[in-house]
């Protein structure tokens, strides 16, 4: 049974009041437009905050000054933050000129790599949104449903030129992008100045949304005016690298590839399908809590946008629409059970998907430096702290190193899941160049193995969700961890350490050996033993502790790992193995001790 069947009869005051705002919005329409020729704020209206998501973007204010505008009797700094549309990450120099070019004339000045594969800028006030989008727009970029109930950017293992399979994945990205985009012209018509055709079915706002079939809603055939109960998001990986850490997203493809020559993927024959994988829980409710995905079956190449979607249907008609803390696909699947799903699925599909196979993931980071793709040409692996894009005093000019590389090379840039950029396709001849401006730049500082593999949100000051510091604070936590690796003799181990604001967990802090997440200023939330190739959740071991307990804790831990760890063992292994902390094996789990 469609959703337009399921919610025929169910009076939406018994709904999540966003359930009302989508039904009602004129398919995503709003009063945008009105709201943005009013100058008299730099906000938009309540209601229309939600909207805006589907478009792309989220209203945001400077949490450290609130209190002094509050005081001056000035309304909060109203800004936006938007987010990029960029399946697979990739961005040619032409258009990475473009949005480093948006992110002074519109934004505040610099670029933030997501853990999501794609861009998002900041500082963004109202008057500046419409001119922002459409010059981007003229560079082929766009941000549709880039937030919102909706699928947003999909993302894959990073760098299409490395090999044929490489290619192939990213292909089947931007496919899967394409076949999941909103049919909704209200993008086009607020943003982008096109004009509503009268008359036509982009016009009817009376389309037949009490159809059993939603097909028959010509806007919006795939998510009908209900569109989705949550997010939806969708990851591509090519084994043994899970640089996309897979297992934490509604949807997730496995290639199965047939090896090549020199270790490089070979032909690829298809993928292991996995679904219910989500981060974000909320504190003190157990009900909530991350989920890492479970294989269903398998599919050819060709097959995966048509199962990608067969999915979403599933979740779009089956998803909890009363209460959004439980409205993930994770907890769709949960409370369906796997099988029950996976027979949804093939209905749609109108045939049984194959048996999963197996897979082998051994790291969840990103290959640095120079590495040479299949066809000989070579790519270097740049690390960026936490994403930010930005020239540092006394640190590296990544704004500046990064915009003149993309005036001089000839390849693509990618952007990574880690947050780090790839300079792709660049000849043996000009290796040197490229290496010249990375020193004059100072691009390729000395990092440990600790920051190397680190992530941070954004938190302060311009999440509205933070709780904590997380982007502004990790660098200097990691300055002292570090000072302990080096007194343990592990200088040169990686260990896998992510920090949220808030248990959203948007850099994924519930996969991390180490991961802190935000409870009040300062005070952080302590988990543990997470796998180093993101295959298993960690949990909770000290919880709302300061800076001095978060080093009073770690500190004999990393001793005790360096002097009793096995051969090759990670520590997030070890933390288990020594029964410092209990593995997780199913998100349902998490909050037992």
């Amino acid at each position: 049974m469609d959703i337009i069947a399921k919610l025929r009869d169910v009076p939406l005051d018994e709904l999540h009041p966003n359930e009302r705002l989508k039904v009602e919005s004129d398919y995503l329409r709003g009063a945008l437009e009105a709201g943005l020729a009013d100058r008299a704020t730099g906000a938009v209206a309540e209601d229309d905050t939600q909207l805006t998501k589907f478009h792309g973007f989220y209203q945001q204010d400077d949490r450290d000054l609130r209190d002094e505008r509050r005081h001056q009797k000035l309304e909060p700094l109203y800004s936006f933050m938007v987010r990029l549309r960029l399946p697979g990450g990739l961005v040619t120099p032409a258009q990475w000129q473009t949005l480093d070019d948006v992110s002074s004339r519109y934004a505040n000045g610099t670029l933030r790599i997501t853990t999501r594969q794609t861009f998002q800028y900041h500082g963004v006030l109202k008057e500046n949104l419409r001119p922002h989008l459409q010059t981007i727009h003229q560079a082929m970029v766009d941000t549709i449903a880039a937030c919102g109930d909706v699928n947003r950017n999909v993302i894959c293992t990073a760098n299409p030129h490395r090999s044929a399979v490489h290619r192939q994945v990213y292909e089947l990205s931007h496919q899967i992008s394409t076949r999941l985009l909103p049919s909704t012209r209200a993008y086009h018509e607020i943003f982008l100045g096109e004009e509503r055709v009268a008359g036509g079915a982009e016009e009817r706002t009376d389309a037949p949304a009490e159809s059993d079939s939603p097909a028959l809603d010509p806007q919006e055939p795939l998510y009908t005016r209900h569109y989705l109960p949550r997010k939806f998001k969708v990851a591509l990986a090519i084994p043994p690298e899970n640089d996309v850490d897979l297992f934490a997203h509604d949807v997730g493809f496995i290639a199965d590839v047939q090896q090549g020559e020199n270790g490089e993927p070979g032909e690829l024959r298809g993928f292991t399908v996995c679904i219910g994988g989500g981060m974000g829980m909320t504190h003190g409710e157990p009900t909530t809590f991350p989920r890492l995905s479970d294989p269903i079956g398998y599919c050819t190449p060709e097959a995966v946008p048509a199962v990608a979607e067969a999915i979403m249907l599933v979740q779009r008609d089956n998803g909890n629409r009363r209460d959004r803390k439980q409205a993930r696909l994770k907890y769709t699947v949960e409370e369906m059970g796997l099988d029950a799903f996976k027979a949804e699925v093939e209905g749609h599909l109108g045939e049984a998907l194959a048996p999963a196979r197996d897979y082998h993931f051994d790291n969840n980071g990103d290959r640095l430096g120079w590495i040479q793709g299949d066809d000989g040409l070579w790519h270097y692996g740049l690390f960026v702290q936490n994403g930010r894009i930005a020239d540092f005093p006394d640190g590296p000019q990544l704004r500046t190193g990064l915009r003149e590389i993309a005036e001089q090379h000839d390849g693509d840039l990618v952007l990574t899941t880690n947050q780090n950029v790839i300079i792709t396709q660049v000849d043996e001849s000009r290796r040197e160049a490229i290496d010249a401006l990375l020193d004059r730049h100072r691009l390729v500082a000395e990092t440990s193995p600790l920051r190397r593999n680190a992530m941070a949100c954004v938190a302060f000051p311009t999440c509205g969700l933070a709780m904590a510091e997380s982007e502004r604070y990790l660098p200097s936590l990691i300055d002292k961890l570090d000072a302990v690796m080096r007194e343990a003799g592990l200088a040169d181990d990686a260990i896998i350490m992510r920090m949220t604001g808030c248990p959203n967990g948007c850099a994924r802090p519930y996969l991390a050996e180490i991961g802190f997440v935000g409870k009040a200023p300062g005070h952080y939330n302590l988990y543990l033993g997470g796998g180093f190739s993101g295959q298993r959740l960690n949990k909770l071991h000290r919880e709302n502790i300061d800076e001095a307990t978060i080093l009073e804790t770690l500190t004999p831990l990393i001793q005790r790992y360096a002097a009793e760890r096995e051969a090759d063992e990670p520590f997030g292994d070890f933390v288990i193995r020594i029964g410092v902390i209990n593995a997780t094996t199913a998100g349902r789990e998490f909050h037992e001790v």
